[in-house]
């Protein structure tokens, strides 16, 4: 049997994905949690085989709570399920320490594949993803310069390109906001842009734009 807690923050979809389960008798959703607390609170209480993970919750989230669950519990497999489609969300999910990654518009056909691949420890992921992480280990091959931010960095970006102010960035990744402005800066020297105006630009060329709360 493969044990399964559910983390996303909105009720209709925790429910629907529920019900998707709950046609496979080998698969039991052990719990849900709703915010990045909750997911930690649930990884150190209960006995489960995957953490079926939404990249954008309230709280702690993204690529620092897959780092979090992977520190306390490193046998823990993570699946990650994000609105992100471009390719970059999924290759830093992995890098992190999760196990797969799972766009919420497949959910539906492929969910139950992704949980028993990982649950039995190999990964699931897209070719797309897979040849990213290819060209990631061979270090003459340049990517776009999104690709070396680093995971905080990349995070800031995702919250200034969604219209988020440097002051709620700083509320929401609990750190100062000089801290959060020294990132902005650094980012935007990575980017080769200049203002807000250029950065949402850049989010639109790049595919990185949509769901971009991390």
């Amino acid at each position: 049997m493969i044990r399964v807690v559910i983390a996303d923050d909105h009720t209709i979809l925790r429910e629907g994905l529920r019900q998707l389960l709950g046609s496979s008798p080998d698969i039991e959703v052990a719990g849900e949690a709703a915010d990045g607390h909750e997911v930690m609170a649930r990884v150190r209480e209960a006995t489960f085989d995957v953490l079926l993970l939404d990249m954008s919750m309230p709280g702690k989230s993204g690529i620092e709570l897959i780092k979090q669950v992977k520190a306390e519990r490193p046998k823990l497999r993570v699946l990650v399920l994000s609105m992100h489609e471009e390719a970059q969300y999924a290759v830093r999910a992995l890098k992190a320490g999760a196990s797969g990654y799972l766009t919420k518009d497949s959910a539906a056909n492929l969910l139950v594949t992704a949980l028993r691949k990982v649950a039995g420890g190999g990964a699931f992921i897209s070719a797309e993803v897979a040849e990213q992480l290819a060209l990631g280990a061979m270090p003459d091959i340049a990517g776009p310069p999104h690709e070396r931010l680093s995971d905080r960095e990349f995070e800031v970006f995702q919250l200034l390109v969604a219209g988020t102010t440097v002051t709620d960035i700083a509320a929401r990744l609990s750190l100062s906001s000089k801290t959060v402005s020294t990132h902005k800066a650094r980012m935007m020297e990575k980017l080769g842009v200049d203002n807000q105006a250029d950065l949402v630009r850049y989010a639109m060329r790049h595919g990185l734009t949509g769901d971009t709360a991390p």
